[in-house]
């Protein structure tokens, strides 16, 4: 049966975010295509494989591994980049510990914010001049702050006071030899419209996005998964509840959300009424700090 096409305001969005990947290609000479294997990242792949069909992706799928992600997430991650036929590049943080541009406090610390050095190491590597991701301006006020093409200087900075125009679509992606671009093709995007495309589109997902059980401890009014990176502290009680993530990163700063809604379908009423953002409800890092997030885009993050 033929699928029924987009609803008018998705149709805008994917023809939104596929000129911009189409400028990407077009203006700047070494891109790539940060890849998570979060939703977010999944459907960026997802319009740049419509972008470009019917040839191959015109760059590399890049991944920051900071050594603690979900399994399940990696499984994806790798099945993905083979089904698009993609080039995936790995740069983990114990490389960036290694050579001792990260020190970590804790061998348990929350490496997210560390991911910064590893990224900007990648870039000077690959020379990269523009790296594409799923950021969304709903996610997060700093995040909001962005423009589609975001300008980073030679230091990898960004500087939200001090950003390039973007009327009428027209990008400047100007750059000298050390400074990036940092493109965000779904920036205009909300939780709600990822979720409409991915049911429309059909677009798989690791399984943590959905309802399952897993073993958690209430912390700091969050449900903070019992692994061997983050155990249970003394006086909690670890307990089993049918949860999923409403985003992926860390292990150590991700945390899930009580939930029964095991489709599509069901998550996308779900976030109906959601009352609370979804890095609001399950981000650990987030909570440190109301400019945590600016601080660490202003070093480098993504």
């Amino acid at each position: 049966m033929k699928k029924p096409p987009l609803p008018p305001n998705l149709a805008l969005l994917e023809a939104e975010s596929i000129f911009i990947l189409r400028e990407v290609a077009a203006e700047c000479e070494r891109s790539a295509l940060l890849y998570s294997g979060g939703k977010d990242s999944a459907v960026a792949l997802h319009l740049a494989g419509k972008a470009f069909f019917p040839g191959g992706l015109p760059f590399p799928l890049l991944h920051i591994d900071t050594g603690h992600n979900y399994p399940e997430v990696i499984a994806y991650r790798d099945k993905m980049a083979e089904s698009y036929q993609a080039m995936l590049l790995i740069r983990t943080l114990d490389d960036s510990i290694t050579r001792g541009t990260v020190t970590l406090r804790d061998p348990l610390e929350s490496r997210n914010a560390h991911q910064s050095v590893t990224l900007l190491e990648a870039i000077a590597e690959l020379e990269l001049d523009a790296c594409i991701g799923g950021a969304r301006r709903d996610e997060e006020k700093a995040r909001a702050k962005e423009r589609v093409f975001s300008f980073r200087d030679a230091h990898g900075a960004w500087d939200p006071k001090n950003q390039r125009p973007e009327l009428w679509n027209l990008f400047n992606t100007r750059t000298v030899k050390g400074e990036n671009i940092r493109v965000f093709p779904i920036s205009n995007w909300t939780e709600m419209d990822v979720w409409q495309y991915i049911r429309h589109e059909s677009i798989p997902l690791p399984s943590i996005y959905f309802s399952h059980l897993r073993e958690v401890v209430m912390r700091e009014d969050l449900l903070v998964p019992v692994t061997p990176l983050t155990p249970a502290k003394e006086g909690e009680k670890p307990v089993w509840v049918n949860c999923r993530f409403r985003t992926v990163g860390d292990i150590t700063c991700t945390a899930p959300i009580a939930s029964n809604a095991d489709t599509i379908e069901a998550i996308i009423l779900e976030t109906m009424t959601a009352k609370v953002t979804e890095r609001g409800s399950t981000r650990l890092d987030d909570k440190s700090s109301a400019t945590a997030m600016e601080q660490r885009k202003k070093a480098g993050y993504f």
